[in-house]
């Protein structure tokens, strides 16, 4: 029963994931910046931080074991096409300040929610090595800036005298309940169910729907993430996806029979910014380390969100 501080905790993957731990730690501390509106979860202490500020960060450290680094500044495809820059220097800022107050504090362990964008544009489900500097190029400031974090961490780890344990963790594209569902914040997921539950017609897909990715519900993330907490106590970098590819067209089509929609015509704009057209993950390792298996299948996943959007959204 230590302490535990998760940065970010007003957002999805915090939120999410300060609901698993409530009785599992003596003190869960985590910090909101601008969003005073969000669920705060009974049991967390929450206070007011901005994590671009070193003594703000610093205070948030004091007398914690353990840091889970949720908080970053994110964004859906457009934005990330047009004003790249807002992942830059903000989230570095952020996350050096956060692995700098934790060591000064004396934290034992931090783990760092990193990204797969940190990984080359090839065709083949990508393990936690093929991560070699090379970057798709619409990732390519937030691939490097993702990277250069985690060599801040390893560094933290291996190559200082007094050392702090870090661990990054590498998710799939992440869904679930608590995303960002705005129109110009959400991600692919979010944005789809949004537009099907509201019965816009036509519905207008960015692309043409023939993106392969790995997709991954929030639940079986926050398991995967909490054997790493719990159990993991070395450096290392660790995938956590569900490990199967499934296009933008079929996730599409499952949200439309799952709201009976089936009349709404589909218009795929190919002129709107997309990403990759491609990313598989690898999920080996982790399941060998931490007996990773992912059990929400795509479409029990599909139901579970726009389920919390009907009941908290809509």
């Amino acid at each position: 029963m230590q302490n535990i501080l998760v940065t970010g905790g007003s957002g999805f993957i915090g939120t999410n994931y300060l609901k698993s731990i409530i009785g599992k730690f003596n003190v869960i501390r985590s910090n909101y910046f601008h969003n005073e509106n969000f669920l705060k979860i009974k049991g967390v202490d929450y206070k007011k931080a901005d994590l671009e500020n070193i003594s703000e960060c610093k205070e948030l450290c004091r007398e914690i074991d353990v840091v889970v680094m949720c908080a970053a500044n994110s964004s859906g495809a457009a934005i990330m096409e047009k004003t790249p820059l807002v992942h830059l220097t903000p989230n570095i800022r952020m996350n050096l300040n956060m692995l700098e107050a934790a060591y000064e504090c004396g934290v034992k362990k931090f783990v760092f929610i990193s990204s797969n964008t940190v990984y080359p544009h090839v065709d083949y489900a990508v393990k936690e090595e093929d991560s070699q500097y090379s970057f798709f190029e619409k990732y390519h400031v937030v691939g490097w800036m993702k990277k250069f974090t985690e060599e801040v961490c390893e560094i933290y780890s291996k190559k200082i005298k007094r050392k702090m344990t870090t661990i990054i963790v590498r998710p799939g594209n992440l869904y679930g309940p608590y995303d960002k569902f705005d129109i110009e914040k959400s991600k692919v997921i979010a944005s789809l169910i949004r537009k099907v539950v509201e019965k816009q017609n036509p519905i207008n897909v960015w692309g043409d729907g023939e993106d392969l990715k790995d997709f991954l519900y929030i639940d079986d993330f926050i398991d995967g993430l909490n054997k790493i907490v719990f159990d993991f106590n070395e450096f290392d970098i660790i995938n956590l996806a569900s490990g199967k590819g499934i296009t933008i067209k079929e996730i599409l089509n499952l949200i439309i029979e799952l709201e009976s929609a089936e009349s709404l015509k589909i218009e795929f704009d190919k002129s709107k910014p997309t990403m990759i057209p491609k990313r598989l993950i690898n999920i080996s390792k982790a399941k060998k380390l931490l007996n990773f298996n992912p059990k929400i299948e795509m479409k029990e996943g599909l139901f579970n969100t726009i389920k919390w959007y009907r009941e908290n959204i809509v």
